[in-house]
C-alpha cells in the first residue's frame, strides 16, 4: 500500500488494473469522467468539480486518495461515501481474481471505484490521479476532458527530478482528441503540455490565460471572489467555503473546465456553480484544506505536504499575525524533509510527532533534522500526544496548526 509503505508499493505498470477491469466487464467505460492531476490542488479541484456538477442536477460520482479517516471517504455518489456492506461484497466476489492478478491496494480500490460507478449508473464521474498521471491506475478512462492542476516537487524519486519531468507524467492523462485545461501557466513546463497536446491532436487550455479570479474577501471560514471571462467580470462576488489563499490557483482550472463541459453538453447554469463552490466542504465532505478545528486558540490543519504547499500554508499563517505559533509536525520516510524543515520559522515552537503508519518518518530522526536547521520544539510518540501538548501551551489569543503531512492531519480525533 504506497499510503502506508511509500514508494515500493507503487507499480509501474497498468497490466494490472486493465485486467481487473477486463474481468469486471470494463465498468470504466460505463459513465462519463473528468480526469484530474497535478501536484498541489487535484483534490480541492476535485471536490470543486464534483459539487458543481451536483448542483447543476447530475448523479455524480468522485473518486480521490488517501481518505483520512475511513477508506469509505475514497469513492462517493453525490457526496455519500462507498456503503461498507458494497465494499465487503465487492472483495468477497472477486477474492480469487485478486489472488490471480496479486494487484496493489490502489489498483483493487480503482477497479472497485470504477464498478460502484458503473453500477450505480452515474451520469458523470471525477476521478482524481493517485500519482503521476501517466501510468497512474485512473489512466485507462477516456474522460470528457483532462484537468491539470499546478506542477512542483513531490514524489521525485518515482516521477523524475526536474519540473519538465514529473509535468511530462501528469501529461500522461491528456487524451487524443479530448480537451485538456492545465490550471496555471508555468513558464518552464509550458512547452510539455504544448508538445503532448499536439502529439494527442488534443485541444490545450491554460485556464488563467482565459479565467482571472480576484480575491475580495477572506476569512477563516472561506473567500469571496470576483471572477473574470476573457476580460469580462463574469461571476461576481462567488462565495466559496474553501478557506486556503491557495485555491485561488485551483480555481481558473476548474472553472474553464466547467465552461468546456457546457460544450460538450453539460447543463451547468451559473446558479449551480455558485451553489457548488460556495458548498463544496458541506456538498462532498472535503476535510483538511485549511480546516479550522477551533477558537482560542484558534487552531488549523492542512493537508499541504510539499515545498509548495508548506510555502503556501507559512503565507496563510503569516497573514494572521498571530501572536505566537505552536505547530504540530510530523512527516513520511520517503521524502527530503529537511528542505521544508528550512522553510519553516525559527520563532515558532514546534511539536514534533510520528503518524501511525509505517511509512512516517521516526519522530527522534525528524528532531535531530530540526535541530540540525535550528528550529525549537520538543518530540513526541504520537499524534495525540503532540495536539495535546500545544494545546496545554497555547494562549487563547495564538494559533496552533498541524500538518505537514496528510497523515498527521488523519490522526486528528476531531476531524
Amino acid at each position: 500500500m504506497f499510503q502506508r509503505i511509500g514508494n515500493v508499493a507503487f507499480k509501474k505498470s497498468l497490466d494490472n488494473i486493465l485486467a481487473l477491469c477486463d474481468a469486471l466487464g470494463q465498468p470504466q467505460h460505463r459513465f462519463k469522467s473528468v480526469h484530474v492531476a497535478g501536484t498541489n490542488g487535484k483534490g480541492s479541484s476535485s471536490h470543486m468539480l464534483a459539487s458543481v456538477l451536483q448542483s447543476a442536477g447530475y448523479k455524480t460520482g468522485l473518486y480521490t486518495s488517501p481518505h483520512l479517516k475511513s477508506f469509505t471517504e475514497r469513492v462517493r455518489v453525490n457526496g455519500a461515501e462507498l456503503p461498507q456492506d458494497y465494499l465487503i461484497r465487492f472483495v468477497e466476489q472477486n477474492k480469487d481474481l485478486f489472488e490471480e492478478v496479486k494487484p496493489s491496494f490502489f489498483e483493487m480500490t480503482v477497479a472497485l471505484a470504477f464498478r460502484y460507478f458503473a453500477d450505480e449508473q452515474v451520469d458523470v464521474a471525477v476521478i482524481e490521479v493517485g500519482l503521476g498521471g501517466r501510468l497512474d491506475s485512473t489512466n485507462i478512462i477516456t474522460p470528457e476532458l483532462s484537468l491539470i492542476t499546478n506542477i512542483g516537487f513531490d514524489h521525485q524519486a518515482l516521477l523524475g527530478d526536474t519540473l519538465p519531468e514529473i509535468a511530462g507524467e501528469k501529461a500522461g492523462i491528456i487524451k487524443p482528441h479530448i480537451p485538456a485545461v492545465v490550471s496555471t501557466k508555468q513558464a518552464d513546463i509550458v512547452q510539455v503540455f504544448e508538445q503532448k497536446a499536439a502529439a494527442e491532436e488534443a485541444p490545450l487550455y491554460f485556464a488563467t490565460d482565459h479565467i482571472a479570479v480576484q480575491v475580495m474577501e477572506q476569512n477563516m471560514e472561506g473567500q469571496v471572489y470576483d471572477v473574470f471571462s476573457d476580460g469580462k467580470l463574469w461571476l461576481p462576488s462567488l462565495q466559496s467555503d474553501l478557506a486556503g489563499i491557495y485555491q485561488q490557483y485551483n480555481l481558473p482550472g476548474v472553472l474553464q473546465s466547467l465552461l468546456l463541459l457546457r460544450d460538450r453538453g453539460f447543463a451547468i447554469p451559473d446558479e449551480a456553480i455558485r451553489q457548488g463552490i460556495a458548498h463544496a466542504k458541506a456538498i462532498t465532505g472535503l476535510k483538511g484544506r485549511w480546516q479550522v478545528l477551533g477558537y482560542n486558540p484558534l487552531t488549523i490543519c492542512d493537508t499541504g505536504h510539499n515545498v509548495d504547499g508548506i510555502k503556501q500554508i507559512l503565507t496563510q499563517l503569516t497573514a494572521l499575525q498571530p501572536q505566537h505559533v505552536h505547530l504540530v509536525f510530523g512527516a513520511v520516510n520517503d521524502k527530503d524533509v529537511t528542505i521544508i524543515l528550512q522553510l519553516l520559522p525559527k520563532d515558532y515552537t514546534y511539536y514534533f510527532c510520528q503518524a501511525q503508519i509505517p511509512r512516517a518518518l521516526p519522530v527522534a530522526e525528524l528532531k535531530e533534522k530540526a535541530d540540525q536547521v535550528g528550529l525549537q520544539g520538543t518530540a513526541y510518540a504520537t499524534v495525540s500526544e503532540a495536539i495535546a501538548a500545544a494545546r496545554r501551551n497555547a494562549k487563547p489569543d495564538e494559533v496552533i496548526f498541524i500538518g505537514g503531512s496528510t497523515f498527521v492531519v488523519a490522526e486528528i480525533d476531531e476531524l
